[in-house]
């Protein structure tokens, strides 16, 4: 298991509490960090820990599994929290399943959260590509024949997209007896600040391979609102979120993470 962790100090022990374990192995992959992820890590004595200078994930990414060495194998990012044993369900499901790919349930914090983000959720919960996708969730399991797709991460901010577009549906399976516990924004500019940056990231990753998933700008209205008409009111704040994110990130890309820092205030 590869951990990279980007100042995660408020989140880290959470973190691993979950997932460290008897015949787990955890790499923790610090990058960049002025804050005391590295101590924390080290500090537990049930993870590996390599440091990177460079605040960079793929870096980090890459790092880590070079140290790794079993299958299969999982990439969760720092800051989230897995339900108790998901872990071990996440790897019977691609043993039994033959999967090369597995995603455990997304379950989202929207406590105390203002009403424009909680509308956006209850839409973008709901989209089939979220359902089913590799992004958004923090966890990816991977097979050895998975892992075998591609030989680095590549310096792409988008890689739970990058990853998404190497497997197809058959290859994939959501295991619903795991869950991925996602702290969303808890305010508003947080979260066009999220969506702006996920814009940018996934803007240039199309640019630069043509075969990443493409956006489909209408599946909101079409398999959400239209099917849950009850829903429109929602429907209406998620579509302005969006395209004002979209107009953000075309006027001013991101090319640095720009992550949401409430969720872990909240979280500390």
């Amino acid at each position: 298991m590869v951990v990279p962790a980007h100042n995660e100090a408020a989140m880290l022990d959470r973190c691993l509490d979950r997932v460290a374990g008897p015949g787990v192995q955890v790499i923790v992959v610090p990058n960049g960090c002025t804050d005391d992820t590295a101590a924390i890590a080290r500090g537990r004595g049930d993870v590996q820990v390599v440091e990177l200078a460079e605040g960079s994930k793929t870096a980090a990414l890459n790092a880590g599994d070079r140290l790794a060495s079993g299958f299969p194998r999982l990439y969760v990012d720092g800051d989230v929290t897995l339900s108790p044993g998901s872990v071990h369900r996440l790897a019977e499901a691609l043993r039994r399943t033959g999967a090369l790919v597995a995603i455990p349930r997304r379950e989202l914090d929207l406590t105390g959260r203002p009403l424009a983000v909680r509308a956006y959720f209850a839409i973008h919960n709901r989209l089939p590509a979220v359902r089913t996708g590799l992004f958004g969730r923090g966890v990816i399991a991977l097979s050895a024949t998975g892992r075998s797709r591609f030989d680095e991460f590549p310096a792409v901010m988008a890689d739970d997209l990058f990853l998404d577009s190497l497997f197809g549906a058959h290859e994939r399976v959501v295991v619903d007896e795991a869950a991925s516990e996602v702290a969303t924004p808890r305010r508003t500019a947080d979260l066009l600040r999220r969506l702006r940056r996920v814009r940018s990231g996934n803007a240039a990753l199309r640019a630069a391979s043509a075969g990443t998933r493409k956006a489909d700008p209408w599946s909101w209205l079409r398999d959400v609102v239209l099917r849950k008409p009850w829903l429109a009111p929602a429907g209406v704040i998620y579509f302005s979120l969006t395209v004002l994110a979209a107009l953000q990130a075309r006027r001013t890309p991101s090319t640095t993470w720009e992550r949401d820092e409430s969720s872990r205030a909240g979280a500390a």
